[in-house]
């Protein structure tokens, strides 16, 4: 990433395919999508690298055809880590700080940030990000910035992800055999929120649902804080093997009967609607009925959507979740799976296009829900490229937003090696 017009990279390493997406933020603010690439995904089962091999292969594949639609060499990327391994905790961290003279600065928060990374996990899993919610200052609740502010005792409540130390590291090794570096290791839903969602749905409490081929990611957010986050392990491609085995078809012809005549809702459709399937080999066409097709993709999705719902009510402010819940990924265009929500949930549904914060682009494509992950992570790019910049206070430098030192990210300590500024400062992942 060149600093002089700050481009950057979002790589979305994904179960059905790889994506990598560029971006440049205009003079207005909003990020324009230079270019992008796709290769198809064989290394990826569930959200996990399977096969680095075929992985690293898909990578090169993506990564070259994206450098050469925007024109650049890509060198540097945002990776996004999904899969069923994610654990999401809350968790209330404390600082007794020494002085009331002095006012809490940033410095104080960046230290609490740093003794949370520290907290010990259970063998084999290592925290990704730690996410603010609120500070008490000498219990004084709901504060949502400290700074400026006096007291002697500092806390926060902080929601922690964590994820298996072997996923993460094998993401790490197929982006570094690509010959690329890794600026953030990002949750998928917490990029995909970035993507599809606006400030004031995540001022009312909403619901992202980031239906993938292999997962299900979930965000809920409320009052602007990330307040439950899940990953399920069923997605499209679940749907895909569902329709194989009922119509007793391949499996390229199982996705395209999903995409093309699919439908979440059974009712919709009428008894004598049939499609024709070409028979193997001289073999005999087959006709499957669209009403029957339909009913194979319901059973399956209110599986998933069950799932999904359960979720929801373990956040424990289902009550409160007034914008509803928004549908993005590419599972998300299944025709009438809205409705579907609507009626399994109780509650309003959109589906998440992720031009919320986009400039015009030549790159029609990139607003497809498909690509909300990666436009998402090119968003959390900029986010990184502004927490770098030093920021004048009394005339002294101020220490980057949560900061974290060397051993709070050992085990992954091959992510971060890129991160270390000119200064020697070690940065980690914002709150957003």
């Amino acid at each position: 990433m060149e600093n002089n017009q700050e481009i950057v990279a979002g790589l979305d390493i994904g179960t059905t395919k790889i994506a990598c997406i560029v971006g440049r933020r205009n003079e207005q603010g909003k990020i324009e999508i230079l270019g992008m690439g796709k290769a198809k995904s064989d290394g990826v089962t569930r959200g996990v690298v399977a096969n680095i091999q075929k992985t690293v292969e898909s990578i090169k594949l993506a990564v070259r055809e994206a450098g050469d639609s925007a024109g650049v060499d890509i060198e540097t990327v945002n990776v996004g880590i999904a899969g069923q391994h994610i654990r999401s905790m809350q968790h209330r961290g404390m600082k007794m700080r020494e002085s009331l003279e002095e006012e809490i600065r940033q410095v104080d928060i960046d230290q609490l940030i740093d003794e949370t990374y520290r907290l010990v996990m259970p063998p084999g899993e290592e925290i990704i990000h730690v996410l603010p919610q609120e500070y008490i200052v000498d219990n004084e609740q709901g504060i949502r910035d400290p700074i400026g502010m006096s007291g002697i005792r500092l806390e926060a409540n902080f929601h922690i992800i964590s994820g298996q130390v072997t996923a993460a590291r094998n993401i790490n090794k197929c982006v570094h055999r690509s010959g690329l570096n890794v600026t953030e290791l990002i949750l998928e839903p917490l990029a995909s929120a970035d993507a599809v969602l606006s400030a004031e749905e995540k001022e009312a409490g909403v619901v992202l649902v980031d239906i993938g081929g292999g997962t299900t990611d979930i965000a809920i957010f409320f009052d602007n804080i990330i307040r439950h986050t899940a990953v399920i392990p069923f997605g499209g491609n679940v749907v895909t093997e569902d329709i194989r085995q009922g119509c007793g078809i391949m499996r390229e012809q199982a996705e395209l009967l999903k995409t093309k005549f699919g439908s979440a809702l059974a009712a919709e459709n009428k008894e004598n609607e049939v499609v024709c399937i070409p028979g193997l080999r001289g073999r005999e066409p087959k006709e499957i009925s669209l009403r029957t097709l339909a009913e194979i993709i319901q059973s399956r999705m209110e599986e998933v959507l069950e799932h999904v719902y359960f979720e929801i009510k373990n956040s424990g402010i289902e009550k409160q979740l007034i914008a509803g819940v928004v549908l993005t990924g590419g599972g998300s265009q299944l025709k009438h799976l809205k409705q579907l929500v609507e009626y399994m949930t109780g509650m309003s549904t959109r589906i998440g296009y992720p031009n919320e914060h986009l400039a015009k682009s030549n790159v029609e494509a990139v607003t497809s829900p498909l690509y909300a992950t990666g436009v998402g992570l090119v968003m959390k790019g900029f986010d990184y490229l502004d927490r770098r910049r030093p920021k004048a206070i009394d005339g002294a430098v101020n220490p980057q937003k949560l900061v974290v030192k060397g051993h709070s990210k050992g085990i992954l300590s091959g992510f971060f090696t890129n991160i270390v500024s000119a200064t020697g400062d070690l940065l980690k992942d914002d709150e957003n």
